[in-house]
């Protein structure tokens, strides 16, 4: 029987087409809350970030955020865990060094770092994303008073290996080719489905977890079902138990239906 159900946001949840929630997303999770299915969000996006679920906003029992780097409840902080803040200005130094872009996530607020080293990238993500004002920048200083939960740089996978093999505090989960997520060692969508699972009483067996990108992989393996969208990368089909149609073609919607949660 399964208990809870776990959504990224972004080409799961939030059609890239269109920056909503199809209509029969909304009605699936609507018939699951009925049946008395617990809804969680687990998501890369910052919740500053968090600007496309207003849909389903009301059906929400709480969130995985920043890759599961902050885990929350309603007003419940179920796990921080945030980068060193050493690496974390190691990162900024190879951000000026290398001339990139760097989102720097921290509790209260986010800010993007060195936007100017290219503009038009950033500018992508955030229509991507459809998150006009991604290039703001606010003073990074500030935000570097507060725990800092993620870092995300604007750089190729070489330059990814580079850094990792540096550092011993990160973690990286990359979705689209522009960018990566670092996230402090060990964190991963993975750890906050257990972190929420045991703050709630259910077993890891009891949820469903639905991705389609690269940093859906540990969540969608750790989960007692794991469902590949059908707009999905190849390495998280393999890695599915069962693989939906694309989000646009009803696909969550049909994977409920099929596992007779709805």
């Amino acid at each position: 029987m399964i208990k809870a159900l776990f959504f990224d946001i972004d080409g799961t949840l939030v059609s890239f087409k269109t920056h909503t929630i199809p209509a029969s997303t909304v009605a699936a999770l609507e018939a699951a809350k009925a049946n008395g299915v617990e809804i969680y969000i687990s998501t890369g996006r910052p919740y500053a970030l968090i600007n496309n679920l207003g849909q389903i906003e009301h059906l929400i029992d709480g969130y995985i955020t920043t890759n599961g780097a902050y885990c929350f409840i309603g007003d419940n902080v179920i796990s921080c865990n945030p980068i060193p803040k050493d690496e974390v200005m190691y990162v900024l130094e190879k951000s000026r060094e290398w001339f990139f872009p760097c989102m720097v996530v921290g509790e209260k607020s986010l800010t993007m770092y060195n936007t100017a080293s290219d503009p038009q990238k950033v500018r992508h993500v955030g229509n991507l994303l459809n998150v006009p004002d991604i290039e703001r920048e606010l003073p990074v200083d500030d935000v570097l008073t507060q725990r800092i939960l993620q870092l995300t740089p604007f750089i190729n996978e070489q330059q990814e290996s580079e850094i990792l093999n540096t550092l011993q505090g990160i973690e990286s989960g990359r979705w689209c080719p522009d960018f990566a997520d670092f996230t402090a060692k060990g964190v991963s969508k993975a750890k906050g489905l257990r972190e929420i699972a045991a703050y709630q009483g259910f077993d890891i067996s009891e949820t469903m977890a639905f991705g389609d990108g690269g940093n859906d992989l540990s969540i969608i393996k750790q989960s007692g079902i794991g469902i590949a969208m059908g707009n999905a990368n190849e390495v998280l089909k393999k890695a599915a138990d069962y693989i939906t149609d694309n989000i646009d073609d009803n696909g969550i919607y049909n994977a409920l239906c099929r596992y007779n949660i709805i």
